[in-house]
């Protein structure tokens, strides 16, 4: 007997219906949307690639961008170039005051030091080098047991949006800016969202950036709107012109400012409701130069709004970079990017071997 045409369509008679021999348009609809939804998978699944191999070709940047803090920190090459057993406990402790001095807060130096007299006690670490090799060990797991996760989340369909806070004179304009330069690099369609309203200069600013970096920017035009209003408009249209990410400012406050934090909550509510699961990410910019005096506001930003990752900024001008470790264990969430210097480019995506790295070469 002959197979029957649906086993087989393709070998089926031409009198054969119309519908074994075609999908219907509810079918075809179907396939076209899940061919959509691959192809803008496959896309931010490359640009986060993208993204992650520049970190790892653009290492000398983030070594030239802590050169302070590995000046603060050459002490420690010092104490362990000659080292031995009898002097352990004068070495250990000018080496707990050098993370101290370098801001890696008591807790973590505490911590370290304890690990390296254990280690050394029970005849693990035998010279100066393996000191060395253990200190940057440990550093390495605090990072990446509560911080792994330093990828951007882009998710799997377009618009990808990222919301962009913190205090005044952090660097939130100037980062977002950054981000949209190093996406449309990758080939990403950038759409800014200027949600900044407090601020007129700030409105400028993100206008200068639209127009550097080749970005479409959606702003307060009669300059009465309301954030929410700006960036419900920006998801908006970044869901209805296809646009693969939409970056959102918003204006600068303090973290002890409770009415304005409020007001970050309302912004990602709008959010949601124009396109649901937004926003993919709400980074948090935190000025490097403050050192630990940032673990407050940051533990202020996420009570409230939620933050799924930092952006440490001025690092390149401070010797306190071991905030960065100071600011992952204590709230373990990570940080997606460190700015390391004024250019363009030297907003790096962080990576934890690099940055061990470059402050214990």
């Amino acid at each position: 007997m002959a197979a029957p045409p649906h086993v087989l369509p393709f070998l089926s008679p031409s009198s054969a219906s119309a519908s074994l021999r075609a999908p219907s348009g509810r079918h075809r609809a179907a396939d076209l949307r899940c061919a959509a939804a691959a192809g803008q998978a496959g896309f931010f699944t490359r640009l986060g690639r993208l993204i992650k191999e520049k970190a790892k070709s653009d290492v000398d940047k983030l070594f030239s961008g802590f050169s302070k803090t590995r000046e603060n920190l050459s002490v420690v090459d010092e104490l362990l170039t000659y080292w031995n057993l009898a002097d352990t406990d004068r070495v250990l402790d000018d080496l707990e005051e050098a993370l101290l001095v370098s801001d890696f807060g008591p807790k973590i130096s505490f911590r370290i030091v304890d690990t390296l007299r254990d280690e050394i006690r029970d005849g693990k670490l035998k010279s100066g080098a393996e000191i060395k090799a253990s200190l940057k060990r440990c550093i390495l797991e605090l990072l990446t047991s509560k911080g792994s996760n330093t990828e951007l989340k882009l998710g799997f369909r377009k618009p990808v949006v990222i919301m962009i806070v913190g205090v005044n004179g952090g660097g939130k304009t100037t980062s977002l800016g950054k981000l949209a330069y190093r996406f449309k690099n990758e080939g990403a369609k950038v759409l800014m969202a200027a949600g900044d309203t407090f601020r007129a200069a700030a409105r400028d600013q993100l206008e200068v950036w639209a127009e550097r970096t080749g970005s479409e920017i959606v702003i307060d035009k009669d300059k009465k709107a309301q954030a929410p209003s700006v960036l419900s408009q920006a998801v908006k249209r970044g869901k209805r012109e296809g646009f693969d990410i939409v970056l959102c400012d918003t204006s600068g406050r303090l973290h002890t400012n409770y009415g304005l934090m409020e007001e970050l909550v309302t912004c990602k509510k709008v959010m949601a409701k124009a396109l649901p699961g937004a926003p993919n990410e709400v980074l948090l910019v935190l000025d490097g130069t403050t050192g630990l005096n940032m673990l407050q506001q940051a533990r202020e930003f996420n009570d409230v709004v939620g933050i799924t990752g930092f952006i440490l900024t001025k690092l390149d001008g401070t010797a306190r970079g071991g905030c960065v470790v100071s600011v992952v264990d204590e709230l373990g969430i990570p940080v997606k990017f460190v700015g390391v210097g004024e250019g363009v480019e030297d907003l790096q995506p962080f990576d934890a071997e690099a940055f061990v790295e470059a402050i214990f070469p």
